[in-house]
């Protein structure tokens, strides 16, 4: 796999956070940090920290920058979620988690909105939980997906955890006025699938929540319906499953969402491993009554290259989960290192899209 092709010029800025070994909530990693600009200007990440027995919480730290502007290391501010709701608990494994936030600041809400995964007793779920000021943060619960009779399956029942909302308050193909959120349902056959579904692979979809419903109340954003596929996996390099990664953006060249694709192998039998490789596109698209897709990754713009992204707890993982508008058409993005570490890069976008 190359990114040499890719129009999309991406530049390592290092590790900016590892496992502090005197914390032991920290012994099994620090990965996959949502971001935001707080009202004080300054950068949040919101790491997955994970201690013994995969139990993990979402962290605050605030990024640290040089002289030239580049992010080099964080203080630990403490935590923003810690495991303690039935939805987050796995009693009869002595375990349970709040994992892989992303964070979404809605100007019409005036709010950030995190959506992360609820590792509870049915498996991972989203939820979320909201801010004003990034620092202290409240749950509203549970993601609740209305059915569709046309898909014929109940999305409450998947397994979700790659959720984040946009930005923007937009009209959803029926004229509604919403908030779109970005998830993928883990379904893995055709019999699971939602009806109509061409490739039964985990793939990203899109589905709304009433914006007028829940400027009337924030708890409002939990109830979504009107599910419709996004993006599908159709590349080599994301032929096992495609996720969400970062929040959206608005850039010259549309709205942006670094996404995540999986290929390789998967085990077949006990004991086995998955051979894997997690790398990262982009898609471009315009919220609205189309949903209108601009542009998408043919090649990866970001893989798996230096020792701690193939080497970690998990092999071969680059996973972008927080980005920042640096402006210019330069973006940073924040991403797990193979699953033990925090990486930062900065992605330089082109004149134009690709034709």
């Amino acid at each position: 796999m190359e990114t040499q092709k890719s129009p999309f010029k991406v530049e390592r800025l290092g590790i900016i956070m590892r496992p502090d070994p005197n914390r032991p909530e920290e012994v099994e990693g620090v990965l996959n940090p949502a971001a935001a600009r707080g009202p004080d200007g300054e950068l949040y990440l919101f790491p997955r920290i994970v201690g013994k027995g995969n139990h993990s919480r979402v962290g605050i730290a605030r990024v640290i920058f040089n002289d030239n502007g580049d992010p080099v290391d964080v203080e630990r501010l403490g935590f923003a979620l810690e495991p303690t709701e039935p939805y987050e608990l796995r009693p009869e494994e002595g375990t349970g988690g709040c994992e892989d936030p992303r964070v979404t600041y809605i100007e019409k809400l005036k709010t950030y909105v995190m959506a992360y995964a609820a590792w509870g007793p049915t498996g991972p779920r989203i939820a979320v939980a909201v801010s004003k000021d990034c620092l202290h943060w409240d749950r509203l619960g549970p993601i609740t997906y209305g059915y569709d009779e046309a898909l014929g399956v109940d999305f409450n029942n998947y397994d979700n955890k790659d959720g984040v909302f946009g930005p923007n308050v937009f009209e959803r193909p029926d004229g509604v006025l919403c908030i779109g959120l970005i998830h993928r349902p883990a379904y893995t056959t055709a019999e699971t699938a939602p009806h109509g579904t061409k490739n039964p692979l985990p793939s990203i979809w899109i589905s709304y929540c009433d914006a007028n419903e829940v400027m009337k109340d924030l708890k409002a954003i939990t109830r979504v319906d009107g599910h419709r596929l996004g993006i599908d996996p159709e590349n080599e390099w994301e032929h096992l499953r495609i996720g969400a990664g970062t929040p959206p953006i608005r850039t010259p060249l549309g709205m942006m969402m670094i996404y995540h694709g999986v290929s390789g192998t998967l085990a077949t039998k006990p004991g086995e491993h998955n051979m894997v490789n997690y790398t990262a596109g982009v898609v471009f698209f315009e919220p609205g009554r189309d949903g209108g897709l601009k542009y998408r990754s043919n090649t990866p713009i970001f893989i798996p290259e230096t020792p701690d992204e193939t080497q970690g707890v998990v092999n071969n993982v680059v996973f972008p989960t927080g980005i920042d508008d640096r402006g210019n058409g330069t973006i940073d993005f924040y991403y797990g290192m193979a699953d033990r570490y925090v990486g930062a890069a900065r992605l330089t976008l082109p004149d134009a899209l690709p034709q």
